[in-house]
């Protein structure tokens, strides 16, 4: 049995070490770093909690625009839908489609660019 800490609490403790405690004590390019250091585990964390549902909503909308069976995983769907568009089987007039390929887009950069001033726009 795992209890704690998770792995989101445990990224979040060397997050919080390197902004409260390392972070402030740095200068120059060190410093630099550790605000790449500090945003790339904040992109860690945003992953962790975003990404399941994204994947399990993702792999639905994928089963329903191929046909595609349980057994499938988001790997093999997407190297389906890759192909199935690639051949014109799928087209941007495929009902679906389009949505799909945006709903996914924004969820990724909910995911990686949180802040990008376009994400506001797309989700409407």
């Amino acid at each position: 049995m795992h209890d704690q800490p998770s792995v989101s609490e445990l990224v979040l403790a060397v997050k919080s070490f390197i902004d409260e405690t390392a972070g402030p004590n740095l200068t120059g390019h060190a410093a630099f770093h550790a605000r790449v250091a500090s945003n790339a585990l904040a992109t860690v964390l945003r992953d962790l909690e975003l990404r399941p549902a994204n994947e399990a909503a993702e792999i639905a909308r994928l089963r329903s625009l191929l046909d595609a069976s349980e057994g499938d995983d988001l790997a093999i769907l997407n190297a389906r839908l890759s192909e199935k568009i690639r051949s014109g089987d799928l087209t941007p007039q495929t009902p679906g489609l389009l949505e799909h390929l945006k709903t996914t887009t924004v969820a990724q950069v909910e995911i990686d660019q949180p802040r990008y001033s376009g994400l506001r726009t797309a989700k409407s």
